[in-house]
């Protein structure tokens, strides 16, 4: 806004310099004068147009880069609906996987923590169980999976994403 407002004033410079130089010249004035205001019109006019094209140009690079922020924003929000749309799909999957190995619904309740990282205790708290429970729990998901503990657990269902 104010470059628009520097560009009109000098224009306006430009225009009531041009109508002196005009009027001075049908007085008679000094040509060295004559010459001193068309300058002054001169680069008041230049400066005014300058400022026009740059602020013109400004406004196309501003509109191609909110063009841009849409464009992103609009990509983001895909990229979020495709990623809550792959969490579906792969929690679908674990409890697929859950229903081969044959858990108990508590035993998929304590697995799902398990593969959040709770502890022990946060899983006894959450579940409200005793610790022991759910560290029988655990043994017994480990057993019914074919793995060792926890951290091989949690690479089972890991593994495929990981690029080696």
């Amino acid at each position: 806004m104010k470059d628009k407002i520097i560009a009109a004033v000098l224009l306006c410079i430009m225009v009531l310099n041009f109508f002196d130089v005009l009027t001075d010249i049908s007085l008679g004035i000094p040509t060295w004068h004559i010459v001193e205001e068309s300058v002054i019109v001169l680069i008041s006019g230049l400066l005014g147009v300058f400022l026009v094209f740059d602020i013109k140009k400004r406004t196309k690079k501003h509109a191609a880069l909110k063009q841009k922020l849409q464009e992103s924003h609009n990509q983001i929000k895909d990229i979020t609906d495709e990623m809550a749309t792959a969490r579906r799909q792969y929690s679908h999957i674990i409890h697929e996987q859950f229903e081969n190995w044959q858990l108990t619904k508590s035993e998929q309740e304590v697995a799902m923590l398990l593969l959040k990282g709770l502890s022990f205790k946060e899983m006894s708290m959450v579940r409200e169980t005793k610790e022991k429970t759910v560290r029988q729990q655990a043994s017994t998901i480990y057993s019914k999976a074919n793995v060792e503990g926890r951290h091989e657990f949690a690479a089972w269902f890991l593994e495929d994403f990981i690029v080696g």
